[in-house]
């Protein structure tokens, strides 16, 4: 078996702030793979989601386009080897002119774009101009356009900082729907800029992403109820599930039936039940899809009225508006998102991607 460094041990600590200790057993039993070790320590309860942060680049802007008639809208993301760079008047200008040209062209990956003519040049080697300009190596590094189609609307939102950005695109029952949607299409954006959902619906989440995930929920939990019962506060329910996914015809049954038993044991009158029931199941389905809260949008609470989810909110202004109201795309980007130093700088991930 090898040998578990004391550098491993401390780079597990601080992606998941787990104890030294529990670092290194974890190492230990995963014979040195720190994605398994992450896992592990979650399982447990000792470690959060692994903080990617210390691991990411982040230089650079993401930066968004919305055409007039809120029927494209384009994001992109170009990097810089340092943040001084990213405040450049050079730099912002640079990123805004790549993102129209992107939408103009209608390009789909980076690749397409480098072959593109802009102001007569072609891009690769108009690029390349603006880095002797600049004096420091850049990459475009990802983008994507979103387009309406018929009786549709797309708007989007990127943070004052330039860290980050999202695009929406919905479709609605008619055009005077669609034109009183752009709006709140932005709104969404910026909910979804700062909540940070990786996904539209949860229809989009993966079996074994939530059987891994409800396991990891409960165990976190469970350790944070040791604490409460120390301290001697009431303690969080450990839910049974983590997502609407795993919410059969037979488990919501069963919910309801456990919830009528519960009652009667209550000697609440039957009469009234059915004025407590739904309520009680709308508690057992907000206490069981706590995955879909985190990591889908519809299902978080919205910034602006936490009280209602996003499809909730969806839906009483498909009522304002006089027609539906459904999202159909979302993009978000993160400066630097996925893109791991492994020991080197981020001077030399760009320089490698220029290669």
């Amino acid at each position: 078996m090898a040998a578990i460094s004391a550098k491993l041990v401390k780079q597990l600590r601080e992606m998941t702030g787990a104890g030294m200790m529990d670092c290194k057993k974890a190492l230990v039993e995963t014979e040195g793979d720190i994605d398994k070790a992450v896992d592990a320590l979650r399982e447990k309860g000792l470690g959060k989601a692994a903080k990617k942060s210390s691991r990411l680049a982040s230089e650079g802007l993401v930066n968004v386009e919305v055409n007039p008639n809120f029927n494209e809208a384009t994001i992109t993301e170009i990097n810089s080897e340092t943040d001084f760079v990213a405040q450049n008047e050079n730099f912002i200008n640079l990123t805004k002119d790549v993102t129209s040209h992107v939408m103009k062209s209608g390009v789909a990956d980076v690749e397409e774009l480098m072959k593109t003519d802009i102001n007569g040049t072609q891009f690769e080697e108009y690029f390349g101009a603006q880095i002797a300009k600049i004096g420091e190596n850049l990459v475009v590094r990802r983008f994507a356009t979103l387009k309406a189609g018929e009786n549709g609307v797309v708007n989007g939102y990127a943070h004052s900082n330039g860290r980050v950005g999202v695009v929406i695109s919905a479709k609605c029952e008619n055009a005077e729907v669609a034109s009183k949607s752009a709006e709140f299409i932005r709104q969404l954006c910026m909910h979804a800029a700062a909540m940070k959902p990786s996904y539209l619906s949860y229809k989009e989440l993966d079996s074994d992403f939530i059987e891994k995930e409800t396991v990891a929920l409960k165990a976190d939990i469970e350790k944070g109820n040791e604490e409460l019962a120390r301290l001697k506060k009431p303690l969080k329910k450990v839910p049974l599930y983590g997502s609407q996914l795993q919410l059969t015809d037979a488990v919501m049954e069963q919910a309801k039936k456990d919830i009528e038993a519960e009652l009667k044991a209550q000697n609440k009158p039957e009469k009234i039940w059915d004025r407590i029931v739904p309520g009680q199941i709308a508690r057992f389905i907000a206490d069981n899809t706590q995955l879909d809260q985190q990591f889908t949008l519809l299902s978080q609470f919205y910034v602006m009225d936490d009280k209602k989810t996003i499809a909730q909110v969806i839906e009483e202004k498909s009522k304002e508006f006089g027609g539906k109201i459904e999202l159909v795309e979302y993009v978000r980007f993160e400066l630097g998102e996925g893109l791991e130093k492994k020991g080197c700088d981020f001077a030399s991930e760009v320089a490698d991607q220029l290669k």
